[in-house]
């Protein structure tokens, strides 16, 4: 289906009024799932109302028939002439279909309300993931009005998958990315549904794993390597989630592609260690987190393996010589390149959260008791912390109100870190996790179950990232 923005009204994003303009719109295709779009309301076997709207005492709602997944407008308390009709979207909002209008219809005179008819929420046949809003008019006035988004709870029986079908909204069908096309964030996105598929069973956005491969395996370096070390670091291990459950080898060999590009920029400055760049300038706590991850990943997937195993403890070895675990067990950004030892820069959420997955990994694969009980150490000290965790909800340093730059990424892969740990040690952060879900649930979230960037509240904005990091917190809490 043709999607485009709506060029004649601005954009809402909630509640909104605007003035009309007149303009030939366009028909949107007609989508065809368990019944087409068209169907009478009077035929729906569920009616919820999600949300509503006023203008000038006359109330719009859309009514939600989660049995077909379907939805359609109304329009109470007007007279003859007032306009009603649905807006669908595939894109979390952002724009709708062939400038939509689905089921335009006016009340008719003598009456004081009508209704669409039905249109349904998904096109299951393209795998658009859709939101619909139902908006209208009075009839002698030019003003609009548009309700918040919504959509049925079909893929969105829960807290996890509507998290992720909020997210798959935002998977562009076209490039097999998120977004604007973020690299590296796309592969913690795309790690997040992986592991929503693990823990809820929903299977539905399994497609976006291939998807995602099959156009852009080439691009860049291929095999999901470039300049980045730590962006081939989070790609390799989105896809050793891919390969747990696809069984596809496919993936398993990109992962290891992957390692071996990363440890090709491991050398004896400074001891050894990878670089963050290929241009060899800095060694961070980040890429080589993530190089100790995932070779010790690849090493329990790969029968008789030494390479990764080797790899993997010597990534571990280095780190502790760095001292960059610093007194306080928090992981400060890297090394001073001079001095070869802890350069005291910020000690972000995903630095502690990536070495704790590392170190669980480590443990798993060697059976290193001391690799465990320092990712438990760092674990409580980013949970303790008035600094990462003030009045006990992890918050980024510097965390910003808009979903935008690579931090908003972060405090998923710490929280994905600390939910592997907290299986590893039989549920001690499950009060931690269920408090910090439950604190985003209740104040982060708007009416398609689309989060921010602040877990405490209040909701501002989204994007993938805060949604990816808002999945991962859903699928590590108990």
């Amino acid at each position: 289906m043709t999607i485009r923005r709506l060029a004649v009204v601005v954009v809402l994003a909630s509640t909104a009024l605007v003035q009309v303009q007149t303009t030939t719109a366009a028909l949107a295709a007609t989508v065809c799932n368990r019944y087409c779009d068209g169907r009478d309301p009077g035929l729906a076997p569920a009616d919820r109302v999600p949300v509503s709207a006023t203008l000038y005492g006359r109330t719009f709602q859309l009514h939600v028939n989660d049995t077909d997944a379907m939805t359609w407008g109304s329009v109470t308390g007007g007279q003859g002439g007032d306009e009603v009709w649905l807006d669908r979207s595939f894109d979390g909002g952002r724009s709708w279909d062939g400038n939509s209008r689905l089921g335009a219809t006016a009340v008719p005179a003598g009456s004081t309300g009508w209704r669409t008819g039905q249109f349904n929420v998904d096109d299951w046949g393209a795998n658009g993931v859709g939101a619909l809003r139902a908006c209208g008019k009075a009839g002698d006035r030019p003003e609009i009005v548009c309700t918040a988004w919504a959509r049925s709870n079909w893929n969105a029986w829960d807290r996890r998958t509507a998290a992720a079908t909020a997210l798959m909204m935002r998977f562009d069908r076209g490039t097999g990315l998120f977004d604007s096309n973020g690299w590296w964030t796309g592969a913690n996105a795309l790690t997040a549904i992986a592991d929503n598929i693990k823990r809820s069973g929903m299977r539905s956005y399994q497609y976006a794993l291939a998807s995602t491969y099959d156009k852009n395996v080439n691009s860049r370096q291929g095999q999901f390597r470039n300049e980045f070390l730590d962006d081939t670091g989070w790609w390799g291990l989105a896809w050793v989630a891919a390969y747990d459950i696809t069984g596809d080898s496919r993936y398993l060999n990109t992962a290891r592609a992957d390692a071996d590009w990363m440890f090709s920029y491991w050398d004896t400055r400074c001891g050894g260690g990878v670089y963050w760049k290929t241009d060899r300038a800095n060694k961070n706590a980040i890429p080589n987190s993530l190089y100790i991850q995932l070779n010790a990943a690849l090493s329990q997937r790969i029968a008789g393996d030494t390479v990764y195993r080797q790899r993997a403890q010597a990534g571990w070895a280095w780190f502790q010589s760095t001292g960059m675990l610093n007194s306080g067990n928090l992981v400060n950004d890297g090394i001073n390149m001079t001095t070869c030892r802890n350069n005291g820069d910020v000690t972000w959420t995903y630095n502690q959260g990536v070495l704790i997955n590392a170190l669980v990994q480590l443990n798993k694969l060697t059976g290193d008791a001391n690799a465990l009980a320092t990712a438990r150490r760092i674990g409580d000290a980013l949970t303790g912390s008035s600094y990462l965790s003030p009045g006990g909800i992890m918050r980024e340093p510097n965390e910003p109100d808009a979903c935008s730059g690579d931090g908003v990424s972060f405090k998923g892969a710490a929280i994905r870190g600390l939910g592997v740990l907290n299986s590893a040690t039989g549920g001690a952060y499950d009060t931690y996790l269920r408090r910090n879900a439950d604190s985003a649930y209740a104040n982060d979230r708007n009416s398609i179950d689309a989060y921010g960037s602040h877990w405490a509240g209040p909701f501002r904005s989204t994007n993938h990232s805060c949604q990816h990091s808002a999945l991962d917190l859903l699928n590590a809490a108990p």
